[in-house]
């Protein structure tokens, strides 16, 4: 008999088991303990990469892989998978999502829209009435305006951006649903960039070649194991390595506690003393905020000046250095950007900036940076100075050294494995009469300003006349900077479709909503491991759909049915045959490497998931070391081939906010502007610990971190005794663009000067629909401002801002920011 070489099994074997799924069914199987799941069980020896579920229903999410324990149809409770080395305590407000009482229950539509046609009381959104409708006349509704536009005015009348952090899941991809439904249509506006990265991911394809901050980064292993100084510019990686894009392998927390455990000394540059500086027992240098590039410049003045700097590698690897080292010397313009010029700037002292820079020279040092850096106006200058001030020390594709901008990020460094990738479910291709995409976080201006001509990395764009927007698996009023701003932006489209689970804020101010399933109601696939690759789990619908609720790829297939594509959009296929289709081709790769995996209703009925193995060669993986071995043969994506201190294609855009060369700029706001006399403290957003963004805020975790009911601000005790404020105590945070209600937290923790509000709390307007109105849940939107970071990325602002704070002195209004619309009930 022919056995299987790797493990003996026998092929007939396998294979009547895979026989006897297929002829039952495999919905019919789920969990069973008939004969056939025994046959199931007996097949798994031959499939090493199959880890078990122990008694729960496999299923993932944003913050980790988990089995479901459901009793008489409910979700009750979770439990963490075995291979999971930091389970995220998010994972247990499962339950919660499900059973939320701000679900949306059934289709609703805006009474003025409704009644009197698109474009109707425009103003009213947000305060509107509220008429249910059928799920039939709910699709006939938007398949009917999106047919009126496409006819009439054609796809640049449409903006289905969709951005945000949807649910996991490769099939049910609302994005790229959205997106495939809509080039089948005849096409529409779509985004480019993100809000995370916009300035960085733009600047580091000029200086590097590529996006630089969704890259591999040297892996863990190798860093704690070399690096002998580590320097944490700008981010807290305990709490954001807590959540994936996908679904998280929490490696990355495993490399901090390595590097903790041995001691490894830290450097923490940031305003705040966060957890992350804490638990590595890290030096903390408190910079005035957005001060990072002049910190950077004091650090490589001193290189330069002290002779620490590596010569040779500039000389082989990098291009526009000579330029670079005028720049530090002053020569172009009279100012020498000497350690004591930085500190004047930053508020760190010459001396310990002077100390820092020897030590980074005299070690093998790893700058790990954070994206909030770039986040601000001018954001592309910080990112661009660190790889020069990388490329000074010289250690570049070395073990341990260097630079990496997503070690903070979905275990970024997290060593690669072997095995198959699962592809999702593909948007097609758009039309020839495609409009291009906008740079996504100007869609406010977009929409306010339709004819604007706007320059971006080169070309110019003109704003197009939006008349719909469809947003599904985003909330741009959490995401989008200045609330208010957006607020009357978002009065001028004839029409708003908001595909949601929850009564969020964007939702209340829709035209058309359109309640979706959570990922626990419906079957789906995802990796595990954004870098790594290294699991695959299944994600098996747990519970029904709650109310009326409908999974996102039937809500755009029945559109589809609509507007005459169904054939093209679904390819013939149900829910399951898409995931093993999927599955197939990811099991084809698996096999070509080697891996072999059953066939997918075997897997799926296993109740197992798929870890991949990592070879021994991954483990110490370096970036750039291709590069530092051979430019020649192993050239940048740049122009020249080589790290551009220097961009000439920058400086041909002869933009007056994005030199081609990297530099100081102040920014629109700072301590050192002009409106820092009224507002004299300057803001930090900082992701969330008890939530991912604006996901979970209407979860119970919520009583962990609420003060008073409210969104906490973190503020120095000198600050708070200057205005009179204690812990506990309600606080109106208000500049010219807005005022929010907040609860005081009082640290020692948060440099003098500096106010941290969480990104994430929804939007609740004492008077909705009018701009300027006290927020009584605390969104720190309302508080930032909207431009682009410049001409050259538009990257979002949303990490910057002056304001002033105050005790409350009126009685604490109600926070309805969870609350279902009245009329909605």
């Amino acid at each position: 008999m022919m056995k299987n070489s790797s493990t003996g099994l026998s092929r007939r074997r396998l294979l009547q088991a895979g026989g006897a799924l297929i002829a039952v069914g495999t919905l019919d199987l789920l969990y069973s303990k008939s004969a056939v799941a025994v046959a199931v069980s007996e097949a798994m020896p031959l499939f090493t990469a199959l880890r078990p579920a122990r008694k729960g229903i496999l299923t993932a999410t944003h913050w980790g892989a988990f089995e479901a324990v459901v009793e008489n149809g409910r979700m009750v409770g979770v439990q963490p998978v075995a291979d999971d080395p930091a389970p995220n305590e998010l994972i247990s407000m499962a339950p919660s999502q499900l059973y939320a009482q701000n679900r949306i229950t059934s289709p609703m539509a805006r009474k003025s829209w409704l009644e009197q046609g698109p474009g109707s009381s425009n103003e009213l959104r947000g305060r509107d009435e509220w008429v249910k409708i059928s799920w039939d006349e709910a699709i006939k509704l938007v398949s009917k305006e999106i047919g009126r536009l496409q006819q009439s005015l054609g796809p640049s009348s449409i903006y289905a951006g969709s951005y945000g952090w949807k649910s996991t899941g490769m099939l049910h991809n609302c994005r790229a649903l959205l997106h495939r439904l809509m080039n089948l249509a005849g096409g529409f506006v779509g985004y480019s960039g993100d809000y995370s990265t916009g300035a960085a991911q733009v600047i580091m394809s000029h200086v590097v070649g590529s996006m630089e901050v969704y890259e591999q980064q040297t892996t863990w292993p190798n860093v704690v194991d070399n690096a002998e100084l580590v320097i944490l510019w700008g981010c807290n990686p305990l709490i954001t390595l807590k959540n994936s894009w996908n679904v998280p392998d929490h490696v990355g927390l495993d490399g901090l506690a390595a590097l903790a455990q041995k001691g490894t000394p830290v450097v923490a540059i940031d305003p705040i003393f966060n957890a992350s500086a804490k638990k590595l027992n890290a030096e903390w240098l408190a910079p005035n905020a957005y001060t990072d590039s002049a910190t950077i410049l004091g650090l490589a003045h001193t290189l330069l000046t002290e002779d620490l700097h590596d010569q040779p590698f500039l000389d082989r690897y990098t291009t526009g250095f000579d330029k670079f080292r005028a720049y530090l010397l002053g020569e172009p313009d009279g100012i020498v950007k000497s350690a004591e010029w930085a500190s004047e700037i930053c508020g760190v002292e010459a001396n310990t900036l002077r100390q820092l820079a020897r030590r980074m020279a005299g070690k093998r040092t790893m700058i790990m940076a954070g994206w909030g850096i770039q986040r601000q106006h001018r954001g592309e200058q910080p990112h661009w100075l660190l790889v020069t001030l990388a490329a000074m020390i010289g250690q570049i594709g070395l073990p341990g050294g260097g630079f990496g901008f997503s070690y903070h990020y979905s275990s970024g460094g997290s060593p690669t494995a072997r095995g198959g990738i699962l592809s999702g479910i593909s948007a097609g291709d758009p039309p020839k009469n495609s409009p291009p995409p906008i740079p996504v976080a100007r869609i406010a201006d977009c929409l306010a300003n339709p004819g604007k001509r706007v320059q971006f990395n080169g070309k110019t764009l003109t704003w197009p006349d939006i008349k719909m927007v469809y947003v599904a698996g985003g909330n741009p009023f959490h995401h989008h900077q200045d609330t208010n701003n957006l607020l009357k932006a978002w009065q001028r489209p004839d029409t708003i479709v908001v595909q949601e689970p929850y009564w969020t804020a964007t939702a209340k101010h829709a035209d058309i909503v359109l309640p979706c399933t959570t990922s626990f109601e419906r079957n789906d696939m995802d990796m595990g491991g954004d870098y790594s690759q290294r699991y695959v789990f299944p994600m098996h619908q747990c519970v029904t759909p709650q109310h009326e609720a409908r999974d996102d790829f039937a809500i755009f297939r029945d559109i589809a049915v609509q507007l005459g594509v169904e054939q093209s959009f679904t390819e013939g296929k149900n829910e399951m045959q898409w995931l093993k289709s999927l599955y197939d081709d990811m099991k084809s790769q698996a096999r070509n490497v080697g891996i072999p995996l059953p066939p997918f209703d075997l897997f799926w009925q296993s109740n197992n998931y798929i870890r991949f193995p990592i070879p021994q060669e991954n483990q110490q993986w370096v970036r750039f070391a291709d590069f530092r071995a051979d430019p020649l043969l192993n050239p940048l994506g740049t122009p020249s081939g080589k790290i551009e201190i220097f961009s000439q294609t920058i400086a041909r855009m002869q933009y007056d906010d994005c030199a081609g060369l990297p530099g100081w700029v102040p920014p629109k706001e700072w301590r050192g502007s002009p409106e820092a006399k009224r507002f004299p403290l300057s803001l930090n957003t900082a992701h969330p610990v008890n939530r991912l963004h604006s996901q979970l805020d209407n979860a119970p975790l919520r009583e962990k971190y609420a003060v008073s009911n409210r969104e906490a601000i973190l503020i120095n005790p000198e600050d708070a005794r200057a205005r009179g404020i204690e812990s506990g105590d309600l606080v109106r945070a208000f500049n010219d663009r807005g005022q929010i209600l907040v609860g005081a937290t009082l640290s020692s923790d948060i440099r003098p000067g500096v106010v941290r509000i969480s990104e994430g709390a929804w939007y609740d307007p004492a008077e909705p629909a009018r701009p300027g109105s006290l927020c009584r849940n605390g969104n720190v939107n309302c508080l930032t401002f909207d431009i682009g970071s410049s001409q050259l990325a538009q990257g979002n602002c949303g990490h910057m801002a002056q304001l002033e704070i105050e005790k409350y002195q009126h009685e604490a209004p109600p926070n309805t920011a969870h609350a279902i619309p009245a009329t909605a009930v």
